[in-house]
């Protein structure tokens, strides 16, 4: 006991001659942490200090968001590694600029820590999780080195085998991604993602959710790679025009659900290649896809994805597919289709004939990507129609949905 109030008032008399002399040594800070006892809360004088700070000892360190860690571009600004610590109020800026030592605003090599309302800026990476389990990363803002070019940017969220994490409601902008790497049973919900390459890419990340998230003006949106049993649903995608860019993109990756998400104005809005296995499907149901180049691309396809009540609105080509392959062996049912010429005589809010899409000049774009500069322009349009009133060969079917809805 008389050992707790020695610490107490080391601590209480530091943080006087901190306020006092307004110093601002990292040292200084670092003795602080030290000083503290497990679970106390640590409320450094306002100032900036400078880093690498290290916690490694289960404490509040609550900024009240006018302290500044400052690492003055040598490797991580924090780390934390102890389990429970909560951190919030903080801004971190300055890191080293290695991505080989992934240098970052905060390390994080523990479980069960809090990180929120903090800012960084100014740092190679945002959040590293490092073998990390049941963190909460929440209402942060979060940007990389905006001097940069995206590809030299660093992730805004990385996580590298670390699971039941949750990154909520965080505000990430001019990053290179968020990649989780092994790291399965996480969640994604809510964040804000702008400027950047790439929102999200889960590599061997199985069961991950992903929800309420809006991503605009990325080079690419979310993308899933060998990453089985993804739910991806509620988010809004938009205006993500690089012409390789897919709003979400999914490639050998098993039992994957896209539900209720809002695609608009993309260069592809889903891009999906042949599963691995034939059971590797995807489950598409109640999105929206509107004003895109393309709605839904696949490549190398085999079939066999449920793909029912979407709402495919204004895009400039519905279905596109590469080589021989078609879209007539996936499961097409109840979608709308704005470009469907049909009736509903009994009322029942469906067509009384299937919706068939059939290839005419559109191959020739698929074929040879350059041409794709040519789409919408009078020569294309020219061959199209004469294509379609007096066609050379009989028009190759890739797909046809059965009931389309006649109604949004």
């Amino acid at each position: 006991m008389k050992f707790r109030r020695v610490h107490l008032v080391l601590v209480v008399l530091i943080a006087t001659m901190l306020m006092v002399t307004n110093t601002t040594a990292g040292t200084a800070l670092q003795l602080l942490v030290d000083l503290t006892p497990n679970g106390h809360t640590l409320r450094p004088a306002p100032g900036e200090y400078t880093g690498p700070i290290v916690i490694n000892k289960p404490i509040v360190f609550d900024g009240g968001g006018k302290v500044t860690i400052n690492g003055q571009g040598e490797g991580s600004v924090l780390t934390i590694a102890a389990d429970g610590v909560v951190v919030r109020n903080l801004r971190l800026t300055g890191s080293g600029r290695s991505h080989d030592q992934v240098d970052c605003g905060v390390l994080i090599q523990a479980d069960d820590v809090l990180f929120e309302n903090n800012t960084l800026d100014n740092v190679l990476f945002g959040v590293h999780i490092s073998q990390g389990n049941g963190n909460i990363i929440r209402h942060n803002t979060i940007s990389s080195l905006i001097d940069r070019e995206p590809t030299l940017r660093g992730e805004s969220v990385r996580l590298w085998y670390s699971t039941e994490n949750l990154i909520e409601d965080n505000n990430i902008y001019m990053v290179r991604d968020m990649v989780l790497t092994n790291s399965p049973f996480n969640r994604i919900v809510g964040n804000r993602i702008t400027y950047g390459r790439m929102g999200m890419e889960l590599i061997f990340s199985t069961a991950v959710e992903i929800s309420g998230n809006i991503l605009r003006h990325n080079e690419h949106g979310i993308v899933g790679v060998y990453s089985d049993s993804l739910y991806i649903h509620h988010n809004r995608i938009e205006h993500q025009d690089k012409l390789s860019g897919s709003a979400i993109a999914v490639k050998g990756s098993s039992q994957t659900r896209i539900e209720y998400n809002e695609i608009l104005d993309c260069a592809v809005g889903l891009t999906a290649n042949s599963p691995t296995f034939p059971e590797n499907i995807l489950y598409i149901r109640g999105n929206k896809f509107a004003y895109n180049d393309v709605a839904m691309f696949f490549y190398g396809d085999k079939g066999g994805h449920i793909i029912h009540d979407n709402d495919f609105d204004g895009n400039f080509q519905q279905i596109s597919v590469t080589g021989p392959t078609s879209a007539l062996s996936n499961d097409w049912s109840g979608n709308y289709w704005q470009d469907y010429v049909g009736f509903d005589l009994d009322g029942d809010g469906f067509g009384d004939k299937p919706y068939k899409v059939f290839l005419f000049s559109d191959r020739i774009w698929m074929d040879r990507s350059m041409t794709k500069f040519f789409r919408g322009s009078p020569a294309l349009e020219v061959i199209d129609f004469v294509e379609r009133l007096v066609p050379f060969s009989e028009p190759v079917m890739i797909f046809e949905d059965p009931l389309p809805r006649v109604r949004k």
